[in-house]
């Protein structure tokens, strides 16, 4: 990712010259500390911006100006997703009529005005934020500054777009998705991938047989953990009680037998529940990206308490990916469950906090069904897992969203490039 910010960060510094401006101060955020990120303003952009005067410009990808506005005015510019039906993800907000709202797809670049940014920044150090969880990262952002009417909506602009580079049309786009990652080398092996499966006696006639008809096959190593050893299935019973939430004793025994000799050693581990859908070769696919002698945490991001010094962690629901490393410098920290019952992600994400060890996000992962995000954020992705059978037919949902032809080397290399 520092590499992927780095080419960035030049092909901006390109684009600048190229227009005859000056080079434009283009922040990091991984680089910076948390005590830098709040007094600086910053936008993102993965095509060419200029201001000049009182006037901030938009230009497509040959420098011809598309969209003009008056600089001085707050402005909130992107690419607007909104919501088809009220989603737990965003806290069921506007449930009567949950389309009203948009919020930036980020993946299209954002920008905000200079006197909106400066109001912002006094908003942040005057006022702590209102909510302790951050799950939704761009539409937690979109309620912020739109401050129940008092501050500026969205405004769409249709040269922020999401189409590759070579689609027809994005010759008009001043950002578009690019097609490859930086050399990642080739996905990652089977049998370097151990799976574990968090199960439950209650949930053994119903959830289990969905793995087993669809993504079970995709694995070489795992093992489904119970409180209830059934030979049909199998299941391995670790010996901790089933919780109704939390799971957290047995997501630690899970990491405690990851690194015994009682499972084959693989370089990466992956846990997920019974009801997590996920396509196993698109995660070898992303896997080839990262370094397993690295401390790997990989998923979903959600974040706790973070404007009062909290931590961010992998949401479990979405499957958590961990280096072998990173489940060793975990287990000989002593960081510990304080009750079976403790929400296991959160509190791997303490430890991962007091370890100084950072949580990777990808948007590929999700917590949630597909139903419960924008038709247009999921509409130029490729997923790797969903979450719940909530009012679903999960085998429909993989085929549809997850299921790839494994007998062919075509779609894996579209997922390569997407990853």
């Amino acid at each position: 990712h520092a590499q992927q910010a780095e080419i960035r960060r030049t092909s901006l510094l390109e684009q600048a010259e190229s227009l005859g401006q000056s080079p434009p101060a283009v922040l990091l955020l991984h680089s910076l500390s948390d005590n830098e990120v709040s007094p600086h303003c910053y936008t993102w952009w993965g095509g060419k911006f200029s201001q000049q005067e009182n006037i901030m410009t938009l230009m497509d990808a040959k420098g011809t100006d598309y969209v003009n506005m008056p600089s001085s005015q707050e402005w909130f510019l992107g690419k607007p997703l909104h919501d088809e039906e009220s989603t737990i993800i965003h806290h069921y907000a506007f449930a009567e009529n949950p389309s009203i709202f948009k919020y930036p797809d980020f993946t299209a670049s954002w920008a905000l005005s200079i006197p909106l940014v400066n109001r912002l920044t006094n908003k942040v150090k005057n006022e702590p934020l209102k909510s302790d969880f951050t799950i939704d990262l761009k539409h937690e952002i979109a309620l912020y500054i739109w401050e129940n009417g008092r501050g500026p909506q969205l405004t769409a602009v249709p040269e922020l777009c999401t189409l590759p580079q070579d689609a027809p049309g994005a010759e008009r786009c001043a950002t578009t998705l690019g097609r490859h990652l930086p050399s990642c080398g080739k996905p990652v092996q089977k049998e370097d991938v151990f799976v574990a499966v968090k199960t439950c006696r209650k949930f053994h006639a119903d959830r289990v047989p969905v793995v087993k008809r669809t993504w079970e096959k995709q694995a070489l190593l795992l093992e489904y953990y119970s409180d209830f050893a059934d030979p049909t299935i199998p299941t391995v019973n670790l010996g901790v009680p089933n919780t109704d939430r939390g799971h957290c004793g047995k997501t630690f025994a899970i990491l405690e037998r990851y690194v015994s000799d009682a499972v084959p050693k693989t370089n990466w581990l992956l846990i997920v529940d019974d009801d997590t859908l996920i396509s196993l070769p698109r995660l070898q696919a992303l896997l080839g990206c990262y370094d397993p002698k690295e401390p790997v945490c990989l998923g979903e991001r959600y974040g706790y308490g973070l404007s009062q010094g909290g931590y961010s962690y992998i949401t479990g629901g979405g499957g958590m990916v961990f280096s072998h490393e990173a489940v060793l410098r975990i287990l000989r920290s002593g960081c510990k469950c304080y009750s079976n019952d403790a929400p296991d992600d959160m509190v791997l994400g303490m430890c991962l906090n007091a370890l100084k060890v950072p949580v990777t996000h990808s948007p590929l992962f999700h917590q949630a069904r597909p139903e419960d995000y924008s038709r247009d954020f999921l509409s130029h992705q490729i997923p790797i897992s969903f979450h719940k059978h909530w009012n679903i037919d999960p085998i429909a949902v993989f085929h549809k969203w997850l299921r790839d032809d494994g007998e062919s080397t075509g779609p894996q290399n579209d997922f390569k490039e997407e990853l």
